[in-house]
């Protein structure tokens, strides 16, 4: 198997059989994105999906998991996306779960009852970018969606029993609109009452439109005391009933995890002595994507 142009997968998924079904984002206009901007979308044949899934099957034998890439799986045919489903299960009998990136406008675009039927056939996890709850950062970013339809997009997947896990960019308004993305988010976190939820640190990735912004100093980046305070801000205005909290990721300043029905007021007091300067932040040359 040939795997075009550069892979990326969630954190989770280090050691699932990554699967090409798409090529590249067919939205593709995120302002601080710029994981597939060398790559035209495009959907692959279900023969080429097929070869692919079988020299997997030659190479590494049974695997327990698998992920869907590229940009947005999702947005693949119903019925298609069920013979894909069949042939891993097919060929991967011990295959725990199947899991892809879900873009709000193909999740919001599949019926309930699609969703349900391959839930049914090993779809048992999507991850939804919700970057921002603020509709103002949204549509700066060109997110495409607001936090209405964000909100609907983040019901829908946990009505069909899939398990959704959501992110969110801290430091994505910048200094000016701290409290707003952070207030905001929560909001939207909240309504959506997610499986997971993983906060990420906004990494500025040259040639895209958000680097010419901070260039051009039209925003101004938040430094890690003011991550810091916009984090107490979104977890303060988070409620949500059994929702898994990480903050581990690369870029991140600090490693914050816990259940946030259960170990808020201890995130919350860590955040506090990062803000009073009682905690070492990690290097900026060691924050990595």
């Amino acid at each position: 198997m040939k795997y075009e142009g550069v892979l990326y997968r969630p954190p989770s998924e280090a050691y699932s059989l990554i699967i090409q079904v798409t090529i590249g984002c067919a939205h593709n206009k995120c302002t601080f994105c710029n994981m597939y901007k060398d790559k035209k979308f495009r959907i692959r044949s279900l023969e080429d999906i097929f070869k692919d899934l079988e020299e997997a099957k030659i190479y590494y034998g049974d695997v327990k998991r698998v992920f869907l890439a590229d940009g947005d799986a999702l947005i693949v045919k119903t019925e298609d996306l069920k013979k894909i489903l069949l042939k891993i299960k097919e060929l991967f009998p011990s295959c725990e779960r199947v899991s892809t990136y879900g873009a709000p406008k193909d999740i919001l675009n599949k019926p309930l009852e699609d969703l349900i039927e391959l839930r049914k056939l090993g779809m048992k996890m999507v991850y939804l970018g919700v970057e921002s709850g603020s509709d103002k950062i949204l549509k700066y970013i060109k997110k495409g969606v607001t936090a209405e339809e964000m909100i609907k997009a983040g019901k829908k997947i946990k009505d069909s029993g899939i398990k959704l896990s959501t992110t969110l960019i801290s430091g994505l308004g910048g200094k000016e609109n701290l409290k707003e993305h952070a207030v905001e988010s929560g909001k939207v976190i909240s309504e959506i009452d997610p499986d997971y939820l993983g906060l990420l640190t906004l990494m500025i990735e040259k040639n895209t439109e958000f680097y010419k912004e901070i260039k051009n100093k039209k925003i101004k980046l938040l430094n890690p005391v003011e991550v810091m305070i916009e984090t107490k801000i979104l977890i303060e205005n988070t409620k949500v009933n059994n929702c898994v909290f990480r903050s581990n990721h690369a870029s991140n300043y600090i490693p914050l995890a816990g259940v946030l029905c259960e170990d808020k007021q201890l995130i919350l007091e860590t955040l506090d002595q990062c803000i009073k300067g009682q905690h070492d932040f990690k290097d900026e040359q060691f924050r990595a994507l």
